[in-house]
């Protein structure tokens, strides 16, 4: 009598187990942004001054750029920053005298070499920060 109580103390623990885990599901790992790059590049493509900084999806930022006009560019690589590997990242461009503007879509870091290029084009007041493909 013992053993039959014991066992089906077992068999009922068992099954509230498996019932609690029915409606688990597990939840998706945020995914990358794509491509995946170690440095990041603008290119100042407006008639006005600009630099920039690098922002995550959590709102870290890296340090600015110095001040650069039309038809340069900057360069940051991501192993010189704070962020992680696998940190989602975009640029934040400031218009001396004008808008700071988001960069379109997120980059991903991966220690690869490779760069990310976006452009900056338009007035300083009414401009986009797009990246190239």
């Amino acid at each position: 009598m013992i053993v039959t109580k014991l066992r089906a103390t077992a068999v009922a623990a068992s099954l509230v187990g498996t019932a609690g885990l029915v409606g688990f599901t597990a939840s998706p790992a945020l995914a990358q942004a794509s491509p995946c790059v170690q440095k990041v590049a603008v290119v100042n493509n407006g008639g006005f001054v600009i630099d920039f900084q690098l922002t995550s999806r959590d709102g870290q930022l890296s340090a600015a750029t110095d001040d650069y006009p039309i038809n340069q560019w900057r360069l940051v690589d991501l192993a010189s920053t704070p962020f992680a590997e696998g940190t989602d990242v975009r640029p934040l461009v400031h218009a001396e005298a004008g808008d700071d503007v988001l960069g379109n879509v997120f980059v991903s870091y991966c220690a690869n070499g490779q760069t990310a290029t976006y452009t900056a084009s338009g007035t300083t007041l009414n401009y986009s920060v797009t990246l190239l493909t």
